[in-house]
């Protein structure tokens, strides 16, 4: 999945120097957390979010504040330079880019010009897509031996059982490199003769729990 499929195309913007009342009212009004400040050409100079800016206001809880702080133009106050990512980059990679900067918001730009932004919660709901968890389906987690061929092999039992696969994640086995978890989601409410098959062909589940289930 490319980042330019679920990028923010309309994005709300302050040139660097509109004042810090004028950022809280924007992201009061428009409940966002994020404002990108580019220039005329809208390239990307910084960035403020919503703790900077109420960082850079007079406390509520004081009756003499001083209010003029409000008046200072927010670049005195934007963070730069800004990490930005492209509309072609790759989802799975620019997630790493939130994990590893800490951050919660990234700005796409193309030909240096800003064309979209990213969010945390962009970046969950996308997980969510991704991992298949937003349709009514069923888990399956599978032992297998690290090898090639083994996903089409285990795949191919869902298939016998014209089984919908929703997504599948593959993931290590603890610190054992000779072992990788197969995570199914299956388009079924009832797994379990797909899961009786794979218990006959001899794979081992994690979850449901590797038990047979007692004869009746």
């Amino acid at each position: 999945m490319l980042v330019e499929d679920i990028m923010k195309t309309e994005v709300i913007t302050l040139n660097p120097t509109a004042t810090i009342e004028e950022a809280l009212l924007l992201l009061q009004k428009n409940k966002i957390r994020h404002l990108p400040i580019v220039d005329d050409e809208k390239q990307v100079i910084g960035i403020v979010s919503d703790r900077d800016v109420r960082d850079a206001s007079p406390s509520t809880f004081l009756k003499d504040a001083d209010s003029s702080e409000l008046n200072n133009e927010i670049q005195t106050i934007m963070s730069h330079p800004v990490i930005t990512i492209h509309p072609m980059d790759f989802v799975e990679e620019i997630a790493a880019i939130f994990y590893d900067k800490e951050i919660a918001c990234l700005p796409v730009v193309s030909n240096n010009r800003l064309v979209g932004i990213i969010t945390e919660k962009d970046m969950l709901y996308t997980l969510i897509q991704l991992t298949g968890t937003h349709v009514q389906s069923s888990l399956i987690e599978v032992k297998v031996p690290h090898r090639p061929g083994i996903l089409p092999e285990v795949a191919a039992i869902f298939g016998k059982r014209k089984t919908n696969i929703v997504s599948v994640l593959i993931y290590p086995y603890q610190s054992d490199p000779d072992y990788k978890i197969l995570v199914f989601r299956i388009q079924t409410l009832n797994p379990m003769p797909v899961i009786q098959d794979l218990r006959e062909a001899g794979y081992q589940l994690l979850w449901p729990n590797n038990i047979a289930e007692p004869r009746r």
